[in-house]
């Protein structure tokens, strides 16, 4: 029993060991406006996206829905691509949990590194309204492609 204890006690210390080093940031410099304002100036044609979501299927949903609501976007600010990407358009799969907030983003089309991690850092920092069934929050699926046009 003790040993069991010790394990428990040794593994929970552990777990917040490596949170607390997952939750270390290191300072960055501010990003000027100036720079901001040239990437800006650099995209001389449109951000365009198109989304479109879906139920996340779960093995012991027993009962169907009978009033579906689709996710309310509250916060999903556009990633600056630039035009040196070669038009290339890149295609993202995410999960809004029940909590709102996105999970597991996933590139399904390329734009090249740097252009995805971009994409992936914003896509992340979205949040929603989550969907719900019957009035009850529920994990659905999203797929969402930027482009410039």
């Amino acid at each position: 029993m003790k040993d069991a204890m010790f394990n428990v006690c040794a593994a929970a210390l552990l777990l917040g060991m490596s949170l607390s080093a997952l939750a270390a940031t290191t300072e960055t410099q501010p990003v000027q406006s100036a720079v901001l304002e040239q990437r800006e100036r650099h995209l001389s044609r449109t951000l365009t996206r198109a989304s479109q979501f879906m139920d996340v299927p779960h093995a012991n949903r027993g009962w169907s829905c009978e009033e579906v609501q689709d996710p309310i976007a509250l916060a999903t600010p556009d990633p600056l691509l630039t035009p040196a990407g070669g038009g290339k358009k890149v295609r993202v799969s995410f999960i809004i949990g029940t909590d709102g907030h996105v999970h597991s983003p996933l590139i399904l089309e390329s734009a090249g590194m740097a252009g995805d991690r971009h994409v992936l850092d914003t896509v992340r920092r979205w949040k929603y309204r989550p969907a719900t069934c019957n009035g009850v929050p529920t994990e659905t699926e999203g797929k969402i492609e930027f482009s410039i046009r």
